[in-house]
């Protein structure tokens, strides 16, 4: 799933800087950035899947609740200053020309890491007050409430902002940035977070002991659960009435939100039956392995798009150009990868290579 969400992020990221004027009008395009309402949520929920995985394993180990918080909060502020230093990166690169407010633009990883914080928060109150074998049930359930209430309240507090906060800490609750206004291209705590307490829920699901057991059968059954969600939710924003005083679909409904979480749960069957039944099991495949270096790949591609080091000229190329930029990428991206798999771990034999050099060196009688 990582891998998926790496090349839709790939597809909207390049058309978005590439495409020209007139090509940002046409139909293609448009279908192009609907697939880009997916990447984050993508991210967002596997990252809670993942975080779910962990913290399951440390209670099962006996660990108590406060060292599992301190564990995976503090894997939470590395994602989180990992975010930082992105930021720092960029305004660097594009140093003169890059506002300085960049430097405190929230983006995905800074929202994977603030949500990871946040998760980490409230599984150890759901655990200060869980027996052992319940724990899964109770964790998931309150994820669950936790993802749904984050939705609802998207919209209020875009319409009702804090305004009493400095901007830089009001942007993580609404995205206004530094323009006084809600921005869809940040990745505020509202709606965002949501995704990956969605996947949290998800996550302490598939290990509840009934889950493994009938492995098949729950994740087909979650593909028909996200199917007979988006039918909810559609019929939802099909009523006359409305609850908030402002609608806006695309960036705070609620109804928005359950039609991804629906497509999320579909990709999810979808990926497990590819990887039980299909092309996965043929050997290697360019999704997992771009799924095992998601971060690496997705921080080395902006500046080879968006960057002073893209590969193509912004906003001037035509489909077809900016889809052969799109193949070199995808290309390019894999081959990190790759590079990056084989050489994980080969910089510690070869500083251990060069340390047992030079201690012979040192040791051997001079003339």
């Amino acid at each position: 799933m990582r891998g998926l969400a790496c090349v839709l992020m790939f597809q909207t990221h390049c058309y978005d800087s590439w495409l020209s004027p007139a090509a940002r009008k046409t139909t293609f395009f448009m279908y192009s950035q609907l697939g880009g309402t997916l990447p984050a949520p993508l991210f967002l929920f596997l990252a809670g899947i993942s975080f779910a995985l962990v913290t399951d394993k440390l209670v099962r180990k006996g660990v108590v609740p406060g060292q599992v918080a301190k564990i995976t909060i503090r894997r939470g502020a590395e994602i989180f200053a990992l975010g930082l230093l992105f930021r720092l990166q960029e305004y660097v690169i594009a140093f003169g020309w890059s506002p300085w407010t960049d430097l405190f633009r929230v983006d995905i990883l800074n929202t994977i890491g603030v949500s990871m914080m946040l998760m980490g928060v409230m599984c150890r109150a759901v655990l200060a007050g869980a027996a052992p074998v319940e724990h899964r049930t109770r964790l998931g359930t309150c994820a669950a409430a936790v993802a749904l209430s984050i939705s609802l309240l998207t919209p209020l507090l875009w319409t009702w902002r804090p305004n009493w906060l400095p901007w830089p800490l009001q942007s993580y609750v609404s995205g206004v940035h530094n323009l006084g206004e809600p921005q869809s291209w940040l990745f505020p705590i509202f709606p965002w977070a949501a995704f990956a307490f969605a996947g949290l829920a998800v996550g302490f699901l598939l290990q509840e002991g009934w889950a493994q057991r009938h492995e098949a059968v729950v994740f087909l059954s979650a593909g028909l659960g996200g199917v007979m969600l988006i039918a909810v939710a559609r019929w939802l924003d099909a009523q006359p009435r409305q609850m908030y005083p402002v609608y806006d679909f695309w960036h705070t409904s609620p109804n928005f939100f359950l039609i991804r979480v629906g497509l999320l749960l579909i990709i999810l069957a979808a990926s497990y039956a590819w990887c039980q039944w299909g092309a996965a099991q043929l050997g290697f495949t360019p999704l997992i392995q771009l799924g095992q270096t998601s971060l690496l790949v997705y921080w080395v591609h902006i500046e080879l798009v968006y960057g002073r080091l893209s590969i193509l000229p912004k906003r001037v190329e035509g489909i077809r150009a900016a889809t052969l930029g799109l193949g070199a990428i995808f290309l390019m991206m894999v081959a990190l990868s790759l590079a990056r798999t084989r050489l994980k771990g080969r910089g510690v034999m070869t500083w251990a290579w060069f340390r047992r050099r030079a201690g012979f060196a040192a040791a051997s009688p001079t003339c």
